[in-house]
């Protein structure tokens, strides 16, 4: 092996680990802000079910119940529905940006 080709083959390791480090480096972002969505979304479900709870017990009537329970079920629907789409989106972006350091390699590879 040539000397040519021994730094040739220092170069191609050190951009392959540089990729991979960068692709980490966006997987850890991506996974952290997945995490936050979550935790917020668990903080804020358990604050709406209490207080759901709360003025629950304060009804007087069967049909006031049935009220409040289904404006509880619609928004905690909604609330979900929100916070699914936002993380699936999360995901999405997640696949797409780690995606792209290997996109590159490839690319200079052909």
């Amino acid at each position: 092996m040539t000397t040519a080709n021994f730094e040739d083959v220092q170069k191609l390791s050190k951009e392959n680990v540089d990729l991979a480090l960068k692709s980490f480096g966006v997987v850890s972002k991506g996974f952290q802000a997945i995490a936050v969505e979550v935790a917020d979304y668990s903080k804020k479900s358990f604050e709406d079910g209490a207080a759901h709870l709360e003025k629950l017990f304060g009804v007087k009537s069967f049909d006031k119940a049935l009220e409040v329970q289904s404006a509880y079920a619609k928004s905690a629907y909604e609330t979900y529905v929100a916070k699914a789409t936002k993380i699936s989106e999360l995901y999405a972006d997640l696949a797409k940006e780690s995606y792209k350091p290997l996109e590159t390699a490839f690319a200079k590879a052909k």
